[in-house]
């Protein structure tokens, strides 16, 4: 399998996240700005994929983490669409990890992505809609370096960022 990246600019409407403080407690406000949108193209095999890579943030119980929401087409802007949200493992963040976090997918990390969802029954010729890559079904067989699966920015009842990235990071360590 022969991968090829390559950047592609459009002018898109994008959510960016800017934390404030409230008494020391961080609070998340969205708002929406003008920015370019990069998309980048990744060739696996005969196909290629267009996938974008979008930084935003979620509030865990100890900090607020960066989380990447990538979306992935494989048969243009009508097809089936494959999203999964990377919440980075960087750990532990002496000025908070929304704040000192660079975290962002490799292109090996973003074929990673692509392999098993097409390994679980995502169908990128398929016209509407979005394949999800979520924490719930799939987190326990997937794993990347950085990165862990969540539902956090989907559902915010979710299993806290927090816990999870401690966990991963203790789990790290140990080996």
């Amino acid at each position: 399998m022969s991968v090829h990246a390559r950047r592609l600019d459009r002018r898109q409407v994008s959510q960016a996240t800017t934390l404030a403080g409230r008494g020391g407690a961080g609070k998340i406000d969205r708002e929406v700005t003008h920015v370019r949108t990069r998309l980048r193209q990744m060739r696996i095999g005969a196909r290629t994929f267009v996938w974008r890579a979008e930084i935003r943030h979620v509030q865990g119980s100890g900090d607020c983490h960066r989380c990447i929401r990538l979306r992935v087409w494989g048969a243009g802007k009508t097809s089936q669409a494959l999203q999964a949200d990377l919440l980075s493992v960087a750990w532990p963040a002496p000025w908070g990890a929304c704040a000192t976090d660079g975290a962002y997918p490799t292109p090996a990390d973003v074929r990673a992505v692509i392999s098993h969802a097409l390994e679980h029954g995502w169908q990128p010729e398929r016209r509407g809609g979005t394949f999800v890559l979520s924490e719930h079904e799939h987190a326990a067989g997937f794993t990347l370096p950085d990165f862990l699966l969540t539902d956090r920015l989907r559902t915010p009842e979710s299993a806290d960022p927090t816990v999870r990235v401690i966990r991963a990071y203790e789990l790290r360590h140990r080996a």
